[in-house]
């Protein structure tokens, strides 16, 4: 990193005459990079890796478009786990090792330059410069430019997924300085955050775009400018990705060592049993795990015990995702905290995790489970500073006592929880008759879990069978994908199982969780419909934060707000990776933050090159 001292007037900014300017190979939201400016590749990748052969895939569900970037449509990437993958049909950021195109393996908040080569920022972080590379250019030739920069951010602020409006939120005005050199001119200062968002912009290319309908659903691979292109696609069945021979960041430090098969093929499966017999019989190479059950029981076939398939758990310390059933409190069966936290004491965890799990997983008792941000314990430091303020609305128990979830033996609901959970729902007006729970106006109390992976009927049946002993009426129903995302677009659901990505630097997507502006936006995230003040003003102290230590504080303030209004039924979760292949790859380690699939390769290429 290069300090400047420079006159800002030249820059054309309302500023102060004089500040630092810090220009970089990377961008460390706090503290420094990892690599220095001359770094050659990653620690955790081979450098030498053998170029070559073809990788077979499994992807879950289907998809219906190409395009990743919209609100129509589910493309390839938005399937669940795809990304893991490592290859997808994104578009090249500006920058990597933040957000999804190809985290970082060993930090938990820095980016390295892809498209562009540095950057430029002010030291009150009130804006930005990206200079490009000159070698970069699309598939077709054309070189990257800064109009491509400018014309990606601006459509996608228009007409891209309503999470880009959210993301990118901030920025006052664009500027093109000449073909390589775009500037981002922030509407306050104080925006560290907002630097790492724009590193992480999809660079779309003006040329390909500019006569086409970009929020409608396409099956024409698109262009981009990464290390494959799409040559085949099947709909909803299939997509295959051929390496792009003439890549210009092949060279480049933070790709040295990936991105090593010539092909990859990837079939789509909607039913996962089919899958796994699928990879049994050696369909595909890697089989991401995610029943305890089928990892407990089904892997006693020949490939496994002869040592053709690999079976592996690999430790990691990714900030494991929000997985929860999600009340929908936009409605008035889930409005008032006291039902919701009843509802949350009739799931019985240990009895699930014993009988359908295997003793696999652990109880989820944050929204950030397996990372520092937990709010463990009661607010201390940081955190209780910022929440303080806050003790009249808060409960009084949030500031004296840990927040836990109801155990059992694992037998069953004991009779005492029964008669607290009534207790609440009597509180909140429902009263037990002969007939069942009812309001005062003598309603009954039933509800709808919406599901779309029918593999979570028998985890959920027992729940539905505990929550009738109280009186209450719940019903599953699977639906399939099409039907599930337009219900969850538009808010049309009691209560669903899902999850919420998580990171290692927890952000914006905060604010599209669980700020109350996200309430009524079509499309959105914030599932549960959370609309509470206090949450609003952490997600801004998150969003201010300067320091690593303000960040864990405010992400725990948060976490701790949540969790005591019970908005949730928090599920379960694993600190390894369960993941089976063919004994025909190589890799050097697993990093700790991600899987780092796109850094394997072929082991007979390796043993024929010596």
């Amino acid at each position: 990193m290069r300090p400047i001292l420079i006159l800002l007037s030249c820059l054309g900014l309302s500023f102060p005459s004089f500040a630092t300017i810090s220009e970089s190979h990377g961008y460390a939201q706090f503290g420094t990079l990892k690599y220095a400016e001359d770094f050659t590749h990653f620690d955790w990748v081979n450098p030498d890796a053998p170029k070559g052969g073809n990788v077979r895939l499994m992807a879950s569900g289907t998809f219906d478009t190409l395009n990743p970037y919209t609100f129509k449509g589910t493309s390839p990437t938005a399937t669940p786990g795809f990304f893991q993958y490592g290859v997808s049909e994104l578009n090249e950021p500006l920058m990597v090792g933040t957000g999804v195109y190809d985290p970082s393996g060993d930090e938990p908040a820095s980016a390295y330059g892809l498209i562009a080569e540095t950057i430029e920022y002010s030291d009150n972080h009130s804006w930005v410069v990206f200079n490009l590379r000159d070698s970069a250019h699309f598939h077709d030739g054309r070189p990257i430019t800064a109009y491509d920069v400018a014309f990606s951010y601006r459509l996608l602020i228009k007409d891209g997924h309503p999470r880009y409006r959210t993301d990118l939120q901030g920025v006052d005005r664009v500027d093109i300085l000449n073909r390589h050199r775009i500037r981002f001119v922030f509407d306050k200062p104080g925006q560290p955050l907002l630097i790492m968002r724009l590193g992480e912009l999809p660079v779309l290319p003006q040329h390909y775009w500019k006569d086409r309908d970009f929020r409608a659903t396409t099956f024409e691979p698109p262009l981009g400018s990464g290390p494959y292109r799409i040559s085949d696609v099947q709909p909803g069945r299939r997509v295959t990705f051929e390496k792009v021979k003439s890549w210009w960041g092949s060279d480049l430090p933070a790709n040295r060592g990936k991105y090593n098969f010539n092909r990859v093929d990837v079939e789509f499966y909607r039913d996962t049993t089919v899958a796994f017999e699928a990879f049994k019989v050696g369909e595909f190479d890697y089989y991401i795990e995610h029943q305890a059950k089928n990892w407990a029981n089904g892997y006693q076939f020949l490939a496994v015990l002869r040592g053709d398939v690999i079976r592996a758990e690999i430790p990691h310390e990714i900030p494991t995702q929000t997985q929860a059933m999600f009340m929908n409190a936009r409605r008035s069966t889930f409005a008032d905290i006291r039902v919701r936290q009843a509802l949350g004491m009739m799931f019985d965890f240990e009895w699930t995790n014993r009988a359908l799990f295997y003793g696999a997983y652990q109880r989820s008792e944050s929204y950030y489970p397996n990372s520092v941000f937990s709010a463990t314990g009661t607010p201390e430091g940081g955190e209780w500073l910022l929440l303080s303020p806050f003790r009249e609305q808060l409960p009084a128990q949030l500031f004296t006592e840990p927040f836990k979830l109801p155990k059992t033996d694992g037998r069953g609901i004991p009779r005492d929880t029964l008669r607290k959970a009534l207790a609440l729902l009597g509180d909140a007006g429902w009263k037990l008759t002969p007939d069942g729970l009812r309001d005062k106006a003598g309603r009954p109390f039933r509800f709808e879990i919406l599901l779309v992976n029918p593999g979570l009927e028998r985890i959920l049946q027992p729940y539905v069978e505990n929550l009738s002993r109280i009186g209450i009426s719940a019903r599953l129903r699977t639906v399939d994908g099409a039907q599930y995302k337009q219900r969850l677009d538009q808010y049309d659901y009691d209560m669903i199982l899902t999850t919420l990505g998580q990171s290692l630097s927890p952000g914006l997507e905060q604010w599209l969780y669980f700020h109350s502006s996200q309430v009524n936006v079509k499309g959105g995230r914030n599932y549960a419909g959370v609309a509470n003040p206090i949450v609003d003003t952490m997600i801004e102290k998150l969003l201010a934060a300067k320091t690593r230590d303000e960040q864990i504080a405010a992400t725990r303030a948060i976490d701790r707000v949540l969790l005591w209004n019970h908005y949730t039924i928090p599920n379960w979760y694993i600190s390894y990776h369960r993941l089976a292949y063919r004994n025909r790859f190589a890799h050097v380690t697993t990093p700790p933050y991600t899987l780092g699939l796109r850094a394997w390769w072929l082991k007979d290429l390796e043993e024929k090159a010596q």
